[in-house]
């Protein structure tokens, strides 16, 4: 394993030392680094008026990219299966588009999404609530491709691995995730080429990207240039270190798989510049906004405007999106003067419900604890 501590350079560059546990914790009074600011100017997530769109266009869509986006010619670009198979492939991104084609609608979020709201906080990328976004992603199912390829019977972890690469906490790598073999041959499990009817574009994985309907983002490998079946479980920094839920950095965690159950408001009436909050001249209002969970689909959404002491039904949109879209939601609402702090909980049909309060983690990772919009309705 190559490591790299950049706290001590010599002559001839970074000096080689193992860092590679999982990230720290913000001191109490710690404000956001210069290197967190950098990394939410690379990144950014979906501004929540977007959310009025049932697809997202590609340009709101959240974006997190680890290291730099490579540069690859469609043209040229291969895409290799091969480890534990009979029958080793290779193929064009010419080849996948002559396979069968489908299209669907996949919400995708980031599994740091809300980190930033914890305390303490992962020093990371300092995602608030807006990491997510939906899409409309057209490719190849993977599945057939892995039976073609003939996959050992004895495999357990499909590894997928993308041309982007780096260093994370001091270990020098390609992008890589792996999913588990009755994951990976999910027959929604798609070889991307487009995203809403166009090709791919660069930061969002062109030419080739993977699509795992349910799963946090960490799993769609971007930019994917290899596959490889294994017998024994990858052991890889993203799957071992990176996207663990644990309570300490000597806990080895339980591994981020699929999205919890999560409802965002669209913020209604105008907002302040700096604080974002929301001004509102008072008579009806409608609230609305969208819901969404990678273990089962939504079936209730609740709102409330008194920061979570009460809840109302809200109402649901019928939708023909899929089970792994997001869903619209809307209640109406009579605003009279005042301050109020909005939110919306969802609950999916395998019982999960947002919690008002998060859980603590040292990542921030699977955090859906239920949004705060605050508002202010002008006297009339």
């Amino acid at each position: 394993m190559t490591t790299l501590d950049d706290r001590t350079p010599s002559p001839v560059g970074p000096r080689l030392a193992d860092v590679s546990g999982p990230s720290r914790l913000a001191e109490p009074d710690e404000a956001i680094s210069a290197e967190e600011l950098q990394l939410a100017a690379r990144n950014h997530g979906i501004p929540l008026e977007a959310l009025r769109y049932d697809v997202t266009p590609a340009g709101l869509h959240y974006l997190l990219i680890h290291y730099d986006i490579p540069a690859l010619d469609p043209a040229s670009h291969t895409l290799t299966i091969g480890g534990a198979v009979q029958r080793p492939v290779t193929v064009t991104v010419a080849d996948l588009r002559e396979r069968p084609r489908v299209t669907q609608q996949v919400t995708l979020e980031c599994a740091g999404n809300g980190r930033a709201l914890l305390h303490p906080r992962a020093v990371s990328q300092p995602w608030l609530v807006e990491a997510v976004g939906n899409a409309e992603w057209t490719g190849t199912p993977l599945a057939p491709l892995l039976r073609e390829a003939g996959i050992d019977p004895a495999a357990v972890d499909v590894v997928f691995t993308g041309a982007d690469h780096g260093v994370e906490r001091g270990v020098e790598q390609d992008y890589q995730r792996a999913l588990p073999v009755a994951d990976a041959l999910r027959e929604e499990v798609l070889l991307a080429y487009e995203m809403n009817g166009a090709p791919l574009l660069p930061q969002h994985g062109a030419p080739l990207r993977l699509i795992v309907p349910g799963w946090y983002g960490m799993a769609h490998v971007k930019w994917v240039r290899s596959i490889e079946v294994r017998t024994e479980p990858f052991e890889g920094y993203q799957n071992a270190v990176a996207y663990r839920v644990r309570r300490d950095a000597d806990d080895r965690g339980v591994p981020v798989t699929r999205i919890e159950p999560r409802a965002l408001v669209r913020p209604p009436g105008f907002p302040d510049f700096m604080s974002r909050r929301r001004v509102l001249r008072p008579g009806p209002c409608t609230l609305d906004g969208r819901a969404w969970s990678g273990h089962a689909p939504v079936v209730a959404v609740e709102v409330t405007t008194d920061g979570g002491d009460s809840w109302t039904p809200a109402e649901l949109d019928p939708t023909d999106a899929g089970d792994f879209a997001w869903r619209r939601w809307r209640h109406e609402w009579v605003a009279t003067p005042g301050r109020y702090v909005l939110g919306a909980r969802a609950t999916d049909a395998s019982g999960r419900t947002q919690p008002v309060d998060q859980p603590w983690n040292r990542g921030g990772f699977a955090n859906n604890m239920v949004q705060r919009v605050e508002v202010v309705v002008l006297a009339e």
